[in-house]
């Protein structure tokens, strides 16, 4: 008698689903900032992703070592400071304008690492799409919005540093464990007092159901797909972030766009896609491969089943400035 087999999932609709659940989390994060603070949703939702994440997986400590600590902690506090710019910077503008504008982070990484005169003219294309999107000469762009979003594109850049040195440390799931709870304790400091007195079970709920979303879920939707997935294909639809941000705040939030706002997300989306090609990385190093808010964890979970290694897929993303 055949064992039943079920239907295997195409990687790019998993890719594809990963993307919509974090942009999808970050909507809907949008009504708990109500009650909470943006710093107070973005520690209760780490928070609670931590907890999750340390019941899936057992943080890799005995394989820590002392010259570790500076760049796991580093780690952390980019992904910490990520999630927070990015829900103050969301207050304040439309969502698909905050994830354009953070994606000048990896693009300029791209910039600094990539060779030629068209490493300065995607990021110069992207900036280009980001007037377009905040439309300055009309003179109610909100500039401390525009300035928590370029935070996040710091924070953004940083992290896709500190992932290609924490990626060649460790391996596996259980490295989500490790660097979760250390943006969650970042944060804490700022977003325990914004939320002290509106937590609730209800909201605790809330929280972690919004964890389910960002982080937890998509990170393992991605690890999925990265094992039938090459650098190229998986750079591409990253690029598509910015319009699913955008797609996303305007059902979820009901923040439509300008014609002009669209052609700006065309330019950034353009400028991504494009900034895949052409950055290589040697395979004898290892990371991790979500540059936006991806900690190290994925080669024991990919195994050897992609047509390209653990170890040069994400370098390869890093370089080109890619989430």
């Amino acid at each position: 008698m055949t064992a039943l087999r079920l239907p295997t999932i195409p990687p790019w609709v998993l890719t594809i689903a990963a993307m919509f659940s974090i942009q999808l989390g970050s909507a809907l994060s949008a009504g708990m900032m109500t009650t909470l603070g943006p710093i107070g949703t973005a520690w209760l939702r780490l928070t609670m992703g931590a907890l999750i994440l340390l019941v899936l997986a057992r943080p890799p400590l005995r394989t820590l070592r002392l010259s570790d600590i500076p760049a796991v902690v580093g780690l952390g506090i980019a992904t910490g400071l990520m999630s927070v710019t990015f829900l103050a910077a969301m207050e304040r503008l439309p969502m698909g304008t905050a994830v354009a504008i953070e994606f000048l982070g990896p693009l300029s990484v791209a910039a600094i690492r990539g060779r030629g005169a068209r490493s300065l003219v995607l990021p110069g294309t992207a900036l280009a799409g980001v007037l377009l999107l905040t439309e300055p000469w009309l003179g109610s762009v909100d500039l401390i919005g525009v300035g928590y979003a370029g935070l996040g594109a710091v924070g953004w850049a940083s992290y896709i540093l500190l992932t290609q040195r924490v990626g060649d440390r460790f391996n596996g799931i259980g490295a989500l464990a490790l660097t979760i709870p250390i943006a969650a304790a970042a944060v804490a400091p700022f977003g325990v007092p914004q939320a002290l007195g509106s937590i609730s079970w209800n909201v605790i709920g809330v929280a972690a159901g919004l964890a389910l979303l960002i982080p937890v879920l998509p990170y393992i939707m991605e690890m999925t797909a990265l094992r039938q997935m090459n650098h190229t294909a998986f750079g591409t639809l990253m690029a598509l972030e910015p319009a699913i941000g955008l797609l996303l705040g305007a059902i979820v939030l009901q923040q439509l766009p300008s014609p002009l706002q669209l052609l700006g997300l065309l330019l950034v989306v353009a400028a991504g896609a494009a900034a895949q090609r052409g950055g290589q990385r040697s395979p004898h190093t290892s990371t991790p491969a979500r540059q936006a808010a991806f900690p190290p964890a994925i080669e024991n979970f990919a195994g050897d089943h992609r047509p390209e290694t653990a170890s040069s897929l994400p370098q390869q993303c890093c370089e080109e400035g890619l989430t």
